[in-house]
């Protein structure tokens, strides 16, 4: 009996012990101990925040300002990083976005807690989406005062978790800098995506502002008074400890998965025995660490032909006889091996549907769901291989050095693309009902676009239309959505572009619809002194949606819009705006070359064009 009392109240002893160290740990008074809370530093969160960004080769924040994220933003203009400020914040995002795809970098938004970070939800998607290396940096509430009414605070995590690669909430200024390190690398590896961090309020500004918040105006009264003051303290206290002692701020190792050997012998025995392969090459192939020019050099010693999709656009210059842009779905019926490398199988391929049962099928992609997406029900891939596919072509072509695609079939597949753009150019020779045809108008500007220029894709039957008849000079040299279709990317876009090759031409294609979203953005244009040239096919109307609409069901309604004069805006906003009409068909020449020369001279130009109606691309769908 005695024994066993004994050992009661030893493992009672024990428990409480072990209990009161938890709570010791929670309340951080363990760490206090080896750490100083140094009460009079000047110094603030926001610091910290600006020396991993430098660290990691950030040149630009992304912003629209809110007093939340005041210190980061003022850290990072001290520390030599460009705050550019947009007057939305999705916007900031696609900017951000953009520099990701362009840099090699991560792109870098932050925006204030609350209806600043809603404002920024579809942006984020769509990088999601786009696998585009992003951080988004948000303001909060005080750590105290999360869950208890505080300004513009809302459950923030729940609202990111399902869009994000990561997020997390800092509890103390010495978390920053571990916490920012390891977002950035996961960022970066595997799928790249966005990643997403919240900053309480009290993490940010220095300890005598924060400590203003946290005194206790009188003196407390009663044992609760005594400990709700205690603990105040003691917050505070452990909120700051350790805060500037030395951290390490340089990159965390990036994983980037990779074709083992054997998956890359057999993907080179299978080309080599084929005698009609295609190339279906996806916005993956310009992820780092593989330079654009390296994928290049190896699809050009491969000889297949290719049909390059998203970021892929440009791979292999304007008029390169391996690139095929018309009668995909022809090609890919015929081939008898098809090298899926980082295309996905989703609606842009008919799930699938488009390629045939016979072929022999590899498909690379980082992203495991993505890379085997609807193999289930229409396709089947040979060779499935997980990995990065710049590094897989480079190996592939390498393993079949010397072997060449048999020339007749790329040869067969250009000479159709040769009829079909014929017959295109001769569709923009035609005379629409009124207003200018929007086919001619993209072949001249297409004609007179400088070599270096960048296009941006932002709106749907017109820039569906660009999208035939534009080619994008050199990799790198096409932005759109993605995937998800997002509208209003172009002002975010085209901001990111001009940012990170201030030397390139940026033209920004816009639909009327979509112009709507991002117009505001040259005023942020002219602030930063960003010019780039807008075209916006101006029809007076949502057409990719009106043309099915108005057959199918009978009415245009919520479809029509007017032929308003943005020109005007972009006056206003101090860009030069033009209207360009039918009256305007014989100088539309000049007038592209002064929209030219004003940007060169630092003034964005917005060339309000109104066109008519053509039957391009009947029959696509816009669902």
């Amino acid at each position: 009996m005695e024994m066993e009392i004994a050992t009661a109240l030893g493992c009672s002893v024990g428990f409480t012990f072990g209990g009161l160290v938890f709570v010791a740990y929670k309340l951080g008074l363990l760490y206090q101990l080896f750490h100083k809370t140094e009460t009079q530093s000047p110094r603030h969160g926001g610091e910290s925040v600006a020396e991993v960004l430098r660290a990691h080769g950030v040149k630009f924040v992304f912003t629209l300002v809110g007093g939340h994220i005041s210190p980061i933003l003022v850290a990072c203009e001290k520390l030599g990083i460009r705050i550019v400020d947009t007057r939305h914040e999705a916007t900031a995002v696609f900017a951000a976005d953009a520099v990701a795809r362009l840099s090699g970098t991560v792109g870098v938004a932050a925006v204030t807690a609350g209806p600043g970070l809603t404002n920024t939800v579809t942006a984020v998607k769509n990088a999601q989406m786009a696998e585009s290396p992003l951080l988004l940096i948000g303001g909060a509430a005080g750590t105290l005062l999360q869950g208890r009414g505080a300004l513009q605070d809302i459950d923030q995590m729940s609202l990111f978790k399902p869009l994000c690669k990561f997020c997390a909430s800092v509890r103390s200024v010495r978390e920053i800098v571990p916490t920012m390190r390891k977002a950035l690398a996961i960022a970066q590896s595997g799928t790249p995506g966005p990643v997403f961090i919240e900053f309480p309020i009290d993490t940010l500004y220095p300890f005598h502002l924060v400590s203003k918040e946290f005194g206790v105006k009188n003196s407390p009264k009663g044992i609760m008074g005594k400990v709700v003051t205690w603990y105040l303290h003691n917050h505070l206290k452990n909120l700051f400890a350790g805060a500037w002692e030395t951290r390490d701020v340089s990159p965390l190792p990036v994983h980037i998965p990779q074709a083992t050997d054997d998956q890359v012998q057999k993907c080179i025995e299978l080309v080599s025995r084929a005698k009609k392969p295609v190339i279906l090459l996806g916005s993956q192939a310009t992820l780092p660490p593989t330079p654009a020019d390296d994928i290049r050099v190896a699809l050009e010693s491969l000889g297949i032909p290719c049909f390059l999709g998203g970021m892929s656009r440009g791979m292999l210059g304007r008029n390169s006889p391996l690139h095929i842009r018309q009668n995909r779905k022809y090609a890919l019926k015929d081939a008898d091996l098809v090298l899926l490398a980082g295309t996905v199988c989703d609606f842009r391929l008919s799930y699938g549907r488009v390629l045939n049962r016979r072929s022999k099928i590899i498909a690379v992609n980082r992203d495991k769901t993505q890379l085997l997406k609807n193999s289930d029900m229409f396709w089947k891939p040979n060779v499935a291989v997980q990995g990065d596919v710049g590094s897989f072509l480079l190996r592939l072509s390498k393993g079949l050095m010397g072997h060449k695609c048999p020339e007749d079939w790329p040869q067969r597949l250009k000479a159709g693309d040769v009829t079909k753009e014929k017959a295109n150019r001769g569709k923009a020779d035609e005379k629409t009902d009124r207003h200018l045809n929007p086919l001619s108008v993209l072949h001249h500007v297409d004609e007179l676009m400088a070599d270096d220029s960048i296009i941006v894709a932002d709106g749907g039957d017109f820039v569906g239309s660009a999208a035939y008849i534009m080619r994008p000079r050199g990799p790198l040299r096409w932005l759109d959505p993605g995937a998800f279709g997002t509208l209003g990317v172009g002002g975010g876009f085209a901001l990111g572009a001009k940012l990170c090759r201030p030397e390139s031409e940026v033209w920004i294609i816009y639909g009327d619809g979509s112009l709507g979203y991002s117009v505001a953005e040259f005023d942020t244009f002219t602030r930063h002194k960003t010019p780039v040239i807008a075209l916006v096919g101006n029809d007076a109307c949502w057409n990719q949606i009106s043309r099915e609409q108005v057959p199918i069901l009978g009415s245009n309604v919520a479809c029509g819009l007017a032929f308003t004069d943005y020109h005007i805006v972009a006056d206003g906003y101090g860009g030069k705006g033009t209207l360009i009409g039918r009256e305007d068909e014989d100088k539309l020449d000049d007038i592209i070359k002064e929209a030219q020369k004003e940007t060169r001279e630092g003034r964005a130009t917005l060339l309000n064009v109104l066109i008519g109606k053509t039957n391009f691309r009947e029959g696509s769908i816009s669902v």
